[in-house]
């Protein structure tokens, strides 16, 4: 594969990168694709890092996680409770504008939990589709994400309880 030559290229490969960090479950990657607040041009002499709100995330169900620190947190902690989880995007759309990124996308995930006691095997595999929002800034070391929001979408159901079909 060439290497990406335009910013929406650069910026669709980052995205692709950034979710197959979070399948490897390789989380030194992944923290390498968040925004640093350096690289914001933020002083980190008198910023802590961590606490700075220079990023956030929004994982479906969650409240809003801001500051580097929190949501890297966030992200140790779906890998070390997620024995399996494969992401395939759909819907992929990238506009940039600037030194600034914009991703929308469908994650059509897999996963799978913890294997049934006594076994090996992982546990049954649970599929769920999850609409997701990236923003990348451009630095110096190349596009990284500022912010990620990812929603459920809810399935269509064409019975109400009752069995019947909607009037």
């Amino acid at each position: 594969m060439s290497a990406p030559h335009t910013d929406v290229e650069q910026v669709e490969a980052a995205n692709t990168a950034f979710y197959e960090a979070l399948e490897r479950g390789d989380f030194e990657e992944l923290s390498s694709f968040w925004l640093t607040p350096a690289d914001l041009g933020v002083d980190e002499e008198y910023h802590d890092p961590a606490d700075v709100g220079v990023v956030s995330c929004v994982h479906p169900g969650w409240p809003v996680l801001t500051g580097r620190g929190e949501v890297l947190r966030s992200y140790a902690l779906i890998m070390a409770n997620t024995d399996y989880i494969q992401f395939f995007l759909t819907d992929v759309h990238v506009s940039v504008t600037g030194d600034t990124a914009l991703v929308t996308c469908t994650e059509n995930i897999l996963s799978g939990g913890p294997a049934p006691e006594g076994g090996e095997e992982l546990g049954p595999l649970v599929g769920q589709l999850v609409v997701a929002t990236n923003v990348f800034r451009r630095t110096p070391e190349g596009w990284k994400m500022w912010s990620h929001h990812a929603s459920p979408v809810l399935a269509e159901n064409d019975e109400d309880e009752d069995g019947e079909a909607p009037s």
